[in-house]
């Protein structure tokens, strides 16, 4: 009896924590000496821009079902604008695709100003003076910054599944047919997120993650 209540409190808890997980977030907050930034966590380490630190030691905030967790990495560049860092405890992550949209696919657009975090459906397009991933800027992001922020896949049949597919690197301003300008999204698509995994592949001393009681 004590064995089969034993394991049905296993079940509950492996349950619980599969909730959680479903909660956590792969936005991450990178926090350098001047100014912080948005990146993304995912199954080949962290991304984002470096505009917060190119090198040297920063604090990396994650989000899990329970809260927030900083912890502590050193910056890595990756080339191509992009950088990485490794903190000692595995984040919330998810896959990269390798394969650049085509216009007209719809991804999620999702980004963070502190502990708030916001999201936005956004359309892929196609513009001959623009190399790289580009969708439109939407009109209710105009003053909230969304440098760092990622671009994703959802799979149709499971809404919280996500695949990355793009960092947004800035924006730019550019003049339609008619002559208005438009203010559109750039960002680093799959033809610059392949650095990640070329780094984990040739990091032979990299280290292995700690499991500790605060972090489920």
């Amino acid at each position: 009896m004590r064995i089969h209540h034993a394991l049905v409190a296993l079940a509950l808890l492996a349950t619980a924590c599969q909730g959680t997980r479903k909660l956590a977030d792969p936005l991450i907050e990178v926090r350098g000496p001047e100014s912080t930034e948005l990146g993304v966590a995912t199954d080949y380490g962290l991304v984002f821009l470096g505009r917060s630190a190119r090198s040297g030691p920063v604090d990396v905030t994650a989000w899990f079902g329970d809260g927030p967790s900083t912890e502590q990495a050193v910056v890595e560049p990756l080339g191509g604008g992009l950088f990485t860092a490794e903190p000692e405890i595995r984040f919330p992550r998810v896959p990269i695709s390798f394969q650049t949209p085509p216009p007209g696919t719809r991804l999620l657009l999702i980004g963070r100003v502190g502990r708030v975090r916001w999201q936005e459906e956004v359309e892929v397009l196609s513009d001959a003076r623009v190399e790289g991933l580009l969708v439109r800027a939407p009109q209710r992001l105009a003053t909230t910054p969304a440098e760092g922020a990622g671009l994703f896949i959802v799979n149709p049949l499971a809404e919280h599944e996500l695949k990355l597919v793009g960092l947004i690197s800035g924006r730019i301003e550019l003049e339609s047919a008619d002559g208005a300008k438009v203010e559109y999204l750039a960002a680093f698509g799959p033809d610059q997120l392949w650095r990640l995994v070329a780094h984990r592949r040739n990091d032979s001393k990299r280290r292995k993650f700690v499991y500790r009681d605060d972090i489920l």
